[in-house]
């Protein structure tokens, strides 16, 4: 089956491919971030990592740390107004990350966005996705789940949804500011959960937030 990817010509192949390389190697020497594989491990198994959102660098975080022949085969979903809003969003979203891209305006879409999350999957893609849907800036440590999570694990029961903590980055990328801070980030991975026979939506939207919360580290003054 023909991907995203290989439609692709070959010079924009070769073109995000070295942009790609740079964005890890910045990402990493800026944030030295890391994986910290607590409930599973770095396999080439379909997977959904589902994320925490503070910033607008959890993608670019969670893409770089994952290992190389996973990183070439997940695709973050990502808001098609944002990424296609520049020419340079537009080469960095679709060709350099291969976004699934999108639209979250109910309102102005013409395709219902469950669909290209599906075709992304039967492709043979994993994905990266955002479950609560817009950046937390509360104090609360995840707003409500939506339901494309829930909806995801009905419509393929055999890929392994994983909850993926991202932390530091509201400290090292604050909103407003464009010069990143030097802290370490971490993303760490859970065990993988799968929607159970009978569950419903609320019940396992409910349990995979707490599953994504128990990864959160403990604040500063909470440690020995």
């Amino acid at each position: 089956m023909m991907t995203a990817a290989s439609r692709r010509s070959l010079p924009r192949r070769m073109a995000a491919r070295i942009v790609g390389h740079a964005l890890v190697f910045v990402a990493r020497f800026i944030t030295a971030v890391r994986a910290d594989w607590r409930g599973t491990e770095p396999v080439a198994r379909q997977r959904v990592y589902y994320a925490n959102h503070v910033s607008n660098a959890d993608m670019p975080m969670i893409w770089a740390c994952l290992p190389a022949h996973i990183r070439r085969r997940t695709r973050p979903v990502a808001a098609a107004d944002y990424w296609l809003s520049t020419r340079l969003r537009a080469f960095v979203g679709p060709e350099v990350f291969n976004c699934v891209l999108v639209d979250r305006r109910p309102e102005a879409r013409t395709e219902d966005p469950m669909e290209a999350i599906l075709s992304a999957l039967d492709e043979g893609s994993s994905l990266i996705i955002f479950p609560e849907g817009n950046r937390n800036m509360g104090d609360e440590p995840l707003l409500p789940f939506r339901a494309g999570l829930y909806n995801i694990g009905r419509a393929r029961p055999g890929v392994d949804l994983v909850p993926s903590w991202v932390a530091n980055l509201n400290e090292i990328m604050p909103k407003g500011e464009v010069i990143p801070l030097p802290l370490i980030c971490t993303v760490t991975f859970g065990t993988p959960l799968h929607v159970a026979e009978g569950e419903t939506k609320d019940a396992f939207l409910a349990r995979a937030a707490e599953a994504l919360v128990a990864l959160r580290p403990p604040p500063p003054d909470a440690e020995p």
